[in-house]
């Protein structure tokens, strides 16, 4: 198998061992990753959505604690092994958990009580950790947006984002007598009295003298009190000129539009020294760098939304509402090395800076999160990192939540595993749906993206000679010199012309037609097939998913049963395409506890070879696997007839492969590309990043390692 893990000695096409060189500095790669369902206690209700908001850290770095406000708890999760983090229980509370930190064995919890049409309410909760049982609490009068503690650990501040019968807000300061709250000690620090101008705070972070830097998100504001709770400074977060930017919404990816005057917005807000400030910009798509008087000392711009393009983690259906949205922040100090982590929400990712230079922060790299990253924590001394995601998609049969886990090492990054970096213009893509290789180079591939780009279906040029493989040419599928409307492309195999035939998925609701497309080397189609009404009119919504080209003969799957296909069994259909006629034959799928079906097609000597998944994730999946169809001695039959049934054999289960990544196990794995030394590519396909993690895992093994086992018809 050819995962680019860190350190790993990979075979080369040519049969030559080349071992990857190893990064100058440590990287960090996903170790795990933790559904925060296990950690529910027995009785509760599984399929009751979850939603983490944030998360922190016990002293010895074994214990991460976060807090969900959906189910009103505060989880905890044994991280003594990050590699197999384990459940460590749950804690109830009063109110809906918004925010929680630990010092020492204690956690502190920020809690939201504030019902419909009444009065803002919340209440901050002290937690014995070891007995996982609530100590005390204080009421807070008012709605809770974040919490800090100061570095000595003798005080607590709470955000307010609301309060009594009043929207404005306030900052809380909580003193601490040991573990204990003392409530009697409560300060309130009321913004509107500082400055009339000052209104909700988003989120507060401790300097390292004891002044806190609040973040007004929508006024746009910046303001830093000192230890004293008075102003220290305040500055207005101003405006950003954004260009190379997707701005429309409208199932394509255009980097090319831009935006004047951007409100910065800062969100999550953090200290990188006694002298900067950085915050996560969820209004301008960037993340800025602050000299403590309000001096910008340095402003990603574009530079986020670009790399989500590159990495094919850009939300498309999120142009006109900030892009991939950054919105939490973490410093911290690995070895030496002041580092920024910056989680978009939207875009799904993590991204890493080195800010030694806080004038200039140097892109180390950028982490798979999960879908909506929440929060951040950093365990330098264990060389780990961890986020926590909150999308939870249960009511959509998706991934839940999870904490992913990640560690610092040397070696290479595991992730991306396919990149269009160094492309000029940059190539956007996702939703690859389907791989053929090039007939002359067996270090090209190619892909297609599927109906989620319905505006500008493309093939795309992939070569995977390189670490990760790099997309380097994207053609526009045409039909009389424009972008060819109603298409969902799942399938692409060579003409051995120049070009390549095509299948889309027809969806008969949407009065789309299944077809097949011959187009040229630039994507022009100049040939459409469509299927015989003996096929098509017992379609599905799961249609054409795949086509290859054995002996002169076009060969396509159909992803799952029609009509008139018995229980667990789905066609194959071959067409010829001089004369149009076509026959079928039916491939047994397995049994699974969601559906089961065909993803794409190869062929090799002479033999054809089957993608085959379920449409699950995570550990309900149990198929993902590459089969060999045995055609010897099949006749297949007209359509309408009584159709043969061809045998299997299962040469490859995926699930293994998958799982190496550390994160979940991804549910659509759709294409497959066998090159002729027996070297096997795979990609997943990454849903256009909605309602999906986003990530793309592209990677290979060789027929020669897998060992064959029979699966009867």
């Amino acid at each position: 198998m050819r995962l680019p893990l860190p350190s790993a000695c990979t075979l080369s096409i040519v049969a030559s061992c080349v071992c990857a060189q190893a990064w100058a500095d440590p990287v960090f790669n996903r170790l795990a990753s933790f559904p925060t369902d296990q950690n529910l206690g027995e009785g509760a209700d599984g399929d009751q959505p979850a939603s983490p908001d944030s998360m922190a850290r016990t002293d010895d770095g074994a214990t991460l604690v976060y807090s969900d406000s959906r189910r009103d708890l505060v989880g905890l999760i044994d991280i003594a092994n990050p590699a197999a983090p384990r459940p460590a229980g749950q804690i109830a509370t009063e109110g809906a958990p918004v925010a929680v930190t630990v010092i020492g064995s204690t956690g502190y919890v920020a809690a939201d009580l504030t019902q419909d049409d009444e009065p803002a309410a919340g209440v901050l909760h002290s937690v014995d950790l070891a007995g996982q049982t609530v100590i005390d609490s204080c009421d807070l009068a008012g709605q809770p947006a974040s919490l800090a503690s100061r570095a000595d650990g003798g005080q607590l501040a709470v955000a307010l984002a609301g309060y009594g019968g009043d929207t404005g807000g306030a900052v809380v300061a909580i003193p601490l007598t040991g573990d204990r709250l003392d409530c009697g000690g409560l300060t309130r620090i009321e913004l509107a009295d500082l400055n009339a101008d000052f209104g909700v705070p988003s989120h507060i972070a401790y300097g390292p003298e004891g002044e806190l830097a609040v973040s007004l998100q929508a006024e746009n504001h910046v303001v830093i009190l000192g230890a004293d709770g008075a102003v220290e400074t305040h500055f207005s977060a101003g405006t950003v000129d954004l260009a190379g930017v997707d701005i429309v919404e409208d199932d394509v990816i255009d980097p090319t539009g831009s935006l004047d005057a951007v409100q910065r917005e800062p969100d999550a807000i953090a200290w990188l020294d006694a002298s900067h400030l950085v915050t996560a910009n969820g209004g301008s798509r960037g993340f800025t760098i602050w000299g403590r008087d309000g001096r910008i000392v340095y402003d990603s711009g574009n530079l986020l939304e670009q790399e989500l393009i590159k990495i094919g983690h850009y939300p498309e259906r999120r142009s006109e509402n900030s892009g991939g949205q950054p919105e939490t922040v973490l410093t911290a100090s690995f070895d030496g090395v002041p580092t920024i982590f910056i989680a978009a929400e939207r875009g799904n990712a993590v991204f890493v800076f080195d800010a030694s230079d806080p004038s200039a922060p140097k892109l180390l790299q950028t982490l798979p999160s999960g879908i909506e990253p929440e929060a951040l924590v950093a365990i330098p001394e264990r060389g780990l990192l961890a986020s926590v995601n909150s999308g939870d998609m249960v009511e959509d049969g998706g991934a839940r939540t999870h904490v992913m886990l990640y560690a610092r090492q040397e070696g290479t990054p595991i992730y991306p595993t396919i990149t269009s970096a160094g492309s000029d213009p940059l190539i956007p893509w996702g939703t690859l749906s389907a791989l053929t290789p090039d007939p002359a180079d067996p270090t090209v591939l190619y892909s297609v993206s599927d109906g989620f780009y319905g505006a500008a279906p493309a093939i795309f040029t992939i070569d995977a000679a390189q670490s990760p493989a790099r997309i380097t040419a994207r053609h526009i599928v045409t039909r009389d010199g424009k972008a060819a409307e109603m298409l969902d492309l799942e399938g692409i195999v060579s003409d051995g012309q120049g070009g390549f035939w095509l299948v889309s998925e027809g969806a008969r609701g949407d009065d789309m037609p299944h077809a097949i497309l011959q187009v040229d080397g630039d994507g022009a189609i100049i040939r459409e097939i469509s299927l015989p009404a003996e096929l098509e009119d017992n379609d599905k919504r799961f249609g054409l998913e795949g086509i290859e080209l054995l002996d002169g003969r076009l060969w396509l799957a159909i992803q799952r049963e029609w009509d008139d296909d018995p229980d667990g069994l789905v066609k194959l259909v071959q067409l010829d395409p001089e004369t149009e006629s076509w026959a079928v034959v039916h491939y047994p799928i397995e049994a699974s506890e969601g559906w089961v079906g065909l993803s794409d097609l190869a062929v090799h000597d002479g033999a054809l070879y089957v993608l085959e998944r379920d449409n699950l994730l995570g550990d309900a999946a149990t198929v993902k696997q590459i089969t060999r169809v045995d055609l010897e001695g099949v006749e297949p039959a007209a359509p309408g007839a009584e159709l043969p049934v061809v045998g299997k054999t299962v040469v490859r289960d995926l699930i293994p492969d998958l799982r190496a990544q550390g994160g979940y196990i991804l549910d659509k794995v759709e294409g497959l590309a066998i090159v002729p030394e027996g070297q096997v590519w795979m990609v997943t396909d990454n849903d256009g990043v909605n309602n999906s993690s986003g990530e793309t895992i592209f990677w290979s093994s060789n027929l020669a390692d897998d060992a064959p086992r029979t699966a009867a018809p």
